[in-house]
């Protein structure tokens, strides 16, 4: 091992260096998903007792290292218990951030690539004008939009439709006497694929006092979901949209117009940079290609 330095009797090398630094950045971001919720009390309680079983046991305290050590033998399974909500979360980060996410695997191939790009873009004013008739009538609503998929998962909790996308459809649905009010909308490729369906809460505790439900539940399918999603609030009619746990609230009709097409667009956009970069390249390559011709 190489040495980096000394303190005392410790000598610590750039491996230890390198080891300490990644755990920090680990429980920094352990930390910042939990942040706002009940599990960062668990989890600081958890940290505690196990910094108490390692001081426990430097003393050698027999009777108390037994208790803890049988508690820590058990550990993993006691974490993975009691941070389930947590884990998955962390895991479905990680998902939306890999290479494999949104299928860019497949989109490698330039054909599906592009057909799939095509896919995400449909015609969004049906929802502006529903949503805005909606909040006109102070009439509750929750729509998700999908550009990569059509979350089955969560359009199996509903009623399935498969219905194509329009105004008067949406305030049919959101009809307070219609039986498909209660729940959320799920759109995807122009068209509603299913009514009436369950979204996970957030479990955060910080949130505005005057955020319902339907706010709640909207912000914990924007944590889980690469999606947008739409809210009408009951009580002041005020729009709102919601994308990886953000809020933006009393939005006028064009402000969401525009958060949906940049939002359905960012795949097309990512490619357009990429062929632009790639012409650039080839056009750089040129040059050099002219001058080993001559020489």
């Amino acid at each position: 091992m190489i040495l980096a330095f000394k303190i005392g009797f410790l000598e610590i090398g750039w491996v230890d260096v390198i080891d300490i630094g990644l755990v920090s950045v680990l429980l920094y971001h352990v930390y910042k998903l939990m942040r706002g919720s009940v599990a960062i009390r668990v989890f600081l309680g958890f940290l505690f007792l196990y910094l108490v079983y390692l001081v426990v046991r430097a003393a050698e305290m027999e009777l108390l290292s037994i208790i803890l050590g049988q508690f820590m033998g058990v550990g993993v399974l006691a974490v993975i218990i009691l941070f389930q909500q947590e884990i998955r979360k962390f895991l479905l980060i990680i998902g939306r951030t890999t290479a494999f996410d949104k299928e860019s695997f497949f989109k490698s191939f330039g054909v599906f690539w592009r057909s799939s790009s095509a896919s995400n873009k449909f015609d969004v004013t049906p929802l502006v004008e529903g949503m805005k008739s909606l909040g006109g009538s102070n009439t509750g609503a929750l729509m998700v939009v999908s550009k990569n998929t059509e979350l089955k998962f969560y359009a199996e909790s509903g009623d399935r439709m498969d219905a194509i996308l329009s105004k008067r459809l949406l305030l049919s649905i959101f009809n307070k006497y219609s039986p498909l009010h209660d729940g959320a909308v799920i759109v995807y490729e122009g068209k509603i694929v299913a009514a009436r369906c369950i979204l996970p809460v957030t479990e955060r505790d910080n949130l505005p006092a005057q955020f319902g439900l339907r706010h709640r539940a909207a912000i914990g399918m924007s944590e889980q979901t690469d999606t947008l999603i739409l809210v009408v609030s009951e009580e002041t009619g005020q729009l709102s949209v919601v994308r990886n746990g953000r809020v933006f609230y009393n939005l006028a009709p064009q402000d969401i117009r525009k958060k949906i097409n940049d939002y359905l667009s960012e795949n097309e956009d990512e490619e357009l940079l990429s062929e632009a970069n790639r012409a650039a390249a080839a056009e750089a390559e040129k040059p050099l290609k002219k001058e080993k011709t001559s020489a």
